[in-house]
């Protein structure tokens, strides 16, 4: 065996993909989550974009890109890897379209050169044929006239792509990676406890407990460990328990607390998956027939902080969410006039999100905004003690791979 005892901090997609990869390699895994369950966050409630780096045209240097895209070629086959999950049933059968916002931070002509230099990144790499669809055939197509029309008011949607870009029913690969965890003898789950810290034993960060309550009101203190090696793999609020243990390594901290529509009709429907790009605006993800995704950012955002410690987690009644499900239908129907249909034929609306963090702050309608580059994803680490900055949901299993290596190797 390679390493006595890892603890793994966090039990979204970061977390449970490091634990996994941990644990074929020989290694036990205890997995802390301050809910009763894994995946009860945002790793369950997002728009499952398996990212190549089309959407960051707001950063020209494709630093971004590049940063996002050998997670997103290789995320079907780490994803299938881990879980028994087959991804073709669960991921959007048609190549996303991205629809450029007439306030958009990125005009048409500058994103046009940006997607065609994605695409030829994307192209070029030998794991193209490896995405969700193969990639290494297919390129950046404007949409005519007509088709923009036909998809979009023209008063506000003012240029439009077709983009080799998919994404998944997080949903379904959530209760896969559930069910993986739960049947993997060398990971254990210690669930419903709130991390509060980390601390060394000894001089040497080679041996480390895991402080916790069994509560977010602090109560019921436990101690737990030793550990060989920690991973934090937190979302939400990892870099405070990176402070716990003087360990630094994130420039910046914004949090954002956001939801969105979760739907499923009574009827089937032929609808697109479409982005209204670059800014603070919305997408639809069709990933069925009878399945889809709705945001709307600015009904959507409910929290937003640029510090360590994110804010509480807004309380959202029944007659809020109401709310914001009107307002969502209302603004994209707006926009994209199909969206109606979804509405009239929906007969389960849930909604639903969780935290956004990255290392970049500012606001997405500012156009120089550090929110709109995501290459300071990666790992960090002081002695055994591993700190995760997941990036985006598509690059977790790959960068988790890598992790265990590392840890097993320490």
């Amino acid at each position: 065996m390679t390493r006595r005892s890892v603890a793994v901090l966090g039990a979204g997609i970061m977390g449970g993909s490091a634990a996994l990869h941990l644990a074929r390699l020989g290694v036990p895994v205890t997995v802390f989550d301050h809910e009763n369950a894994p995946f009860r966050g945002a790793s369950r409630w997002n728009e499952g974009k398996i990212h190549l780096g089309f959407l960051y045209s707001a950063d020209p240097t494709l630093d971004t890109a590049r940063a996002l895209l050998p997670g997103g070629l290789d995320f079907k086959d780490q994803v299938e890897a881990l879980t028994a999950i087959a991804l073709g049933p669960v991921t959007t059968p048609a190549d996303d379209l991205y629809l450029v916002h007439r306030d958009s931070v990125t005009p048409p002509d500058a994103a046009a050169r940006y997607f065609a230099a994605v695409a030829e990144l994307v192209r070029s790499h030998p794991k193209a044929h490896r995405y969700l669809t193969d990639a290494s055939r297919t390129g950046v197509e404007p949409l005519s006239s007509s088709e923009l029309s036909d998809l979009a008011d023209p008063s506000v949607v003012v240029a439009g792509f077709r983009i080799p870009e998919r994404s998944v029913d997080t949903n379904r690969v959530a209760d896969a990676f559930v069910d993986a965890l739960d049947g993997e003898p060398l990971v254990e789950l210690c669930l419903g406890r709130h991390v509060t810290g980390v601390a060394p034993v000894g001089e040497r960060q080679d041996r480390w407990r895991v402080h916790a309550s069994n509560g977010r009101d602090g109560n019921g203190r436990e101690d737990h460990g030793p550990f060989d090696a920690v991973v934090n793999a937190l979302w939400e609020g990892r870099p405070r328990i990176d402070c716990t243990v003087g360990h630094r390594p994130d420039r910046a901290e914004h949090h954002r607390y956001r939801v969105s529509l979760f739907v499923r009709t009574a009827t089937a429907l032929e609808s697109p998956s479409a982005v209204l790009a670059v800014g603070p605006f919305g997408d639809v993800k069709s990933y069925s027939e009878r399945d889809f995704y709705l945001s709307w950012y600015p009904s959507g955002l409910l929290a937003r902080a640029e510090a360590v410690d994110p804010p509480p987690v807004p309380t959202v009644s029944d007659r809020e969410k109401q709310r914001i499900a009107r307002e969502v239908f209302a603004a994209l129907g707006d926009i994209l006039p199909w969206v109606r249909s979804i509405e009239r034929a929906a007969s389960d609306v849930r909604v639903q999100g969780g935290w956004v963090y990255s290392q970049g702050g500012g606001l997405l309608d500012d156009p120089v905004a550090a929110v709109h580059r995501r290459n300071r994803l990666g790992i960090t680490r002081l002695g055994s003690y591993f700190s995760v900055d997941t990036g985006k949901y598509s690059v977790a299993p790959t960068l988790a791979e890598r992790l265990a290596r590392a840890v097993a190797e320490t």
